[in-house]
């Protein structure tokens, strides 16, 4: 972690202090609901969440932290002491905690506990994106809540026995069934450009092994700078050309230097390496995206998830298929397996559709008291609150983003 921060005392007069162990209060901890974000529990716990905040602004809220990037265990200073405070005013540490200078164990968990409620990794470290969102004022915070309210409580009516809800901001995917999450499934999601709409739908059908067909948006934005960069491009990545007639034509043929392209079709064969992973799930809906697996799930480790064109990557997507297909005689995990493996496309129509809600909630709790916040990536709050994800994007976007955008 390297060496500890002095700040402005000196650390090793506090070096027996901090070295020891610390347990954290466990009532604090930060667990995985099963309740789901859309319920009229989630709406009653934001309804409290909202009366919590107003009591904080109403006592003057929290001083921004002004502390040095990456304080942790064994870091010491005033800066900690303000750590300290901001941490106890949110409900993140308790106050008998103390105001010791020390970054101690119980600092740590609280800033695990924090990062938890605000999408970001737990590591206990006070990292730039943790630091901005602690900065984020109480009173935006208590708007953040009021405005997701009320498109909480849009949702509070019957959705439907089983449904499947994903929160944009949030970068997530619930399975919800007899009123209880089934399972959690971190996502990727449209980029600021290029957004993933706000709807409700049905899913209802699979492809396993998918072609992808490069919608005409991305041929303009990405494909044809990618073979201006490299004439290798399409054939290196699989993906054919088909002229109007649905003839296969060489690329060669084509005049890159131009919009050309655009009168073409182009499509990825299915492969492992395919854009769409191995299984593409179709929803209703006139804005011509899918839900879908992805060769490149390394992004599901990021914080920052807004990395696709429109579409919604899904983690472990063979358990959300599974689910999706419980209605389906003889579509067990098994014969999911059984079909990705082929490489052969199969498509497989749901007997039952299932409802598919894909929303845009910055901020909820949950009946046990949590205050989750996600930042306002698209801007709809009206608040401003995009911070940790300014931080994110300027370091992950391009690290996450194989080839060419995604769908």
């Amino acid at each position: 972690m390297g060496a500890a921060w002095a700040g402005d005392d000196d650390a090793g007069a506090s070096q027996a202090e901090w070295a020891q162990k610390y347990d954290a209060d466990p009532r604090l901890a930060v667990q995985r609901s099963s309740t789901p974000t859309l319920s009229p529990q989630t709406v009653a716990a934001t309804e409290q969440a909202v009366q919590t905040y107003q009591a904080i602004v109403s006592k003057g809220g929290w001083v921004p932290v002004q502390a040095p990037a990456n304080m942790h265990v064994g870091s010491n200073g005033r800066a900690v002491v303000a750590l300290r405070q901001r941490l106890t005013i949110s409900g993140d540490l308790d106050p008998e905690a103390g105001n010791s200078p020390v970054y101690d164990t119980f600092v740590e968990a609280a800033v695990k506990r924090f990062q938890a409620r605000n999408g970001i990794g737990q590591t206990g470290v006070l990292t730039p994106a943790t630091l901005a969102e602690l900065n984020v004022p109480a009173d935006t915070r208590l708007k953040q809540l009021q405005t997701n309210l009320v498109r909480l409580r849009s949702f509070s009516a019957n959705l439907g026995e089983r449904f499947v809800m994903a929160n944009i901001p949030a970068a997530a995917v619930e399975t919800v069934e007899n009123g209880q999450v089934f399972s959690h499934h971190a996502a990727g999601v449209g980029k600021m450009d290029r957004q993933s709409p706000v709807m409700q739908t049905k899913a209802m059908d699979i492809n396993f092994n998918p072609f992808w067909t490069v919608p005409a948006s991305i041929i303009k934005k990405d494909l044809i700078p990618k073979m201006q960069a490299d004439p290798t491009y399409l054939t290196s990545n699989h993906i054919r050309t088909y002229n109007k007639e649905g003839q296969e034509v060489s690329p060669s043929s084509i005049n890159w230097n131009s919009l050309e392209a655009t009168n073409y079709k182009f499509r990825e064969d299915p492969s492992v390496e395919n854009s769409l992973g191995v299984v593409r799930i179709n929803i209703a809906n006139p804005y011509g995206v899918y839900m879908h697996d992805t060769p490149t799930k390394g992004v599901f480790g990021d914080d920052f998830r807004f990395v696709s064109s429109g579409c919604i990557r899904v983690q472990n997507v063979r358990d959300y298929v599974a689910w999706l297909l419980k209605d389906n005689p003889g579509w067990d995990r098994s014969k999911i397996d059984e079909a990705i493996r082929s490489g052969e496309r199969i498509d497989v129509k749901l007997t039952n559709p299932v409802p598919v809600y894909w929303v845009y909630i910055t901020a909820w709790a949950t009946p046990d008291g949590v205050v989750q916040f996600r930042d306002d990536i698209y801007q709809r709050d009206g608040f401003g609150t995009v911070t940790a994800a300014n931080v994110a994007s300027d370091e992950q976007n391009d690290a996450v983003e194989p080839a060419i955008s995604q769908e």
